[in-house]
């Protein structure tokens, strides 16, 4: 499907939300670094352990309200609230305002706001193509958002320490121009709303989470499908550390040194938060490039194999960064970390298309998702666990979870295959 083709709505989309996506990740993989250093490790990991438990809420809701509100108003109110989240997180971080509490309360804001915009921006894709190009647009909107992290964070490497404040306000106006331009320019593409028919229950908030939350004993049920979630979680949590733990650990192990030199007057440095951008953006670069690759690589191998072996690949990467403080080598251990992200990439969906019973995918899906929702929950504790038993130590620590989710992959497909 061409992009000439595409539905007016998602025109406008693609590229304001580009926009957005590249200001938001000039400053996003960085906010770890602000909250340890102003709050301290311990703190901050409970901190954004809280921010995610309200993250999570929001996205469990954010289905229901994108159904009974309508997909423009629920990306519009979103958009609206992040933009004024935002300039208020610059307020915090101005010249005439330094308060890290109402950093976090913004931050959380924009954490919640950002759960409510994305189910209601994925309703309207499937709203506006037929099932046949779906997945092409959604696989344009998914490397726009790749390129968003390959630019933003070499961006924010450069200007974040001195322009904080700056990045944060630019975030906060072009949310709000991306909310006057979807209520101005887009459709409303939801259908009609009824209640009973979308949840079953009486159509309230409160009745659809509860609702929600029991069809999570599926869980319970499946034994093979319980091992999934518990492996996924495992490894989930290890995920999430690209944005809490290594750049914390990047920010204060990593002096500064040459990245490249050339001849003998010309070298370019680079410093830990630079180089944390560097990174990310290496990330982004390698998922954007080689995600459709691995994929049709993987596909030739067991998923059993697979599964382990990404796991095992995740441990590794974890040893890798703690006993490196050297540029190449964590350049090394992030492409490792990537690797391992891209080999299960494309498998994970279809295999739990082959555990769920067909009357059941949606609940399976559903609870499918708490592999993230729950890692990106205990995933922040690893910030203070460095004042316990150092990065070593936690490093290590993650490594031996990830080994553990390849054992519990292992039982699992013994079961499956059985």
């Amino acid at each position: 499907m061409h992009l000439r083709d595409w539905d007016f709505n998602l025109k406008i989309r693609l590229t304001g939300e580009m926009l957005v996506n590249i200001t938001f990740w000039m400053f996003f993989p960085f906010l770890a670094i602000y909250f340890t250093e102003s709050f301290g490790k311990s703190m901050a990991g409970f901190l954004l352990i809280l921010s995610q438990v309200f993250s999570v809420v929001a996205n469990i809701l954010g289905g229901y309200c994108a159904d009974r509100f309508g997909r423009k108003k629920m990306m519009v109110l979103s958009s609206f609230g992040q933009g004024v989240a935002f300039l208020f997180f610059a307020y915090a971080s101005s010249p005439w305002c330094d308060s890290p509490i109402l950093g976090f309360i913004c931050f959380t804001l924009v954490s919640i706001f950002g759960s409510f915009y994305w189910p209601a921006s994925q309703a309207m894709v499937a709203d506006v193509t037929d099932e046949k190009n779906r997945n092409d647009v959604f696989a344009v909107f998914y490397t726009s958002i790749n390129i968003a992290v390959v630019i933003g964070p070499i961006l924010g490497g450069i200007f974040y320490a001195e322009h904080r404040f700056e990045l944060l306000l630019m975030a906060g106006l072009l949310n709000i121009a991306l909310g006057l331009v979807l209520g101005k320019w887009i459709s409303e593409t939801a259908p009609p709303f009824h209640a009973m028919e979308a949840s079953g229950t009486s159509g309230n908030w409160y009745s659809f989470l509860l609702h929600q939350l029991q069809d999570y004993k599926v869980i319970i049920r499946d034994k093979t499908f319980l091992l999934f979630i518990l492996a996924g979680v495992l490894v989930g949590q290890t995920f999430m550390q690209l944005d809490l733990l290594i750049p914390v650990y990047v920010k204060e192990t990593v002096e500064a040194q040459t990245l490249f030199f050339f001849g003998g007057s010309w070298s370019i440095d680079i410093r830990g938060e630079q180089l944390f951008g560097f990174l990310i953006a290496e990330n982004g670069f390698l998922v954007a490039l080689l995600t459709i690759v691995i994929t049709k690589w993987m596909a030739g191998y067991k998923e059993k194999n697979v599964f382990i072996i990404s796991s095992i690949m995740y441990g590794a990467s974890m040893v890798m960064f703690g006993i490196t403080n050297w540029i190449w080598g964590l350049i090394l251990s992030m492409a490792v970390f990537t690797f391992a992200e891209l080999m299960t990439a494309g498998i994970q969906q279809g295999f739990i298309s082959k555990l769920a019973p067909e009357h059941m995918r949606g609940q399976y899906f559903a609870a499918a998702s708490l592999r993230y929702t729950i890692g990106r929950m205990i995933a922040p504790i690893a910030i203070p666990m460095t004042e316990w038993i150092g990065y070593m130590g936690t490093f290590t620590t993650l490594c031996v979870l990830t080994l553990l989710s390849a054992l519990l992959y292992s039982i699992m497909f013994r079961r499956f295959d059985t």
